[in-house]
């Protein structure tokens, strides 16, 4: 089941990447499922976002403030 989001005003692309996702690494798997939206920084309230499924493990080997 595909999952969205809904911006609220200040969202930016790595927050809700880590919140929705579990890490800021998938930042750019989020930004290639929403490509219309690339252009916008910081958000404002009220657009809706296709929460891409993540299927790849964050590797171990990172430092902890990388980690969820």
């Amino acid at each position: 089941m595909a999952k969205s989001y809904t911006t609220i005003s200040g969202d930016m692309w790595d927050g809700i990447a880590f919140r929705t996702m579990g890490s800021e690494l998938y930042t750019d798997k989020l930004i290639e499922n929403n490509i219309g939206h690339r252009h916008i920084f910081i958000f404002p309230a009220g657009i809706k976002l296709d929460i891409p499924e993540t299927s790849a493990k964050i590797p171990s080997g990172l430092p902890p403030w990388k980690r969820r």
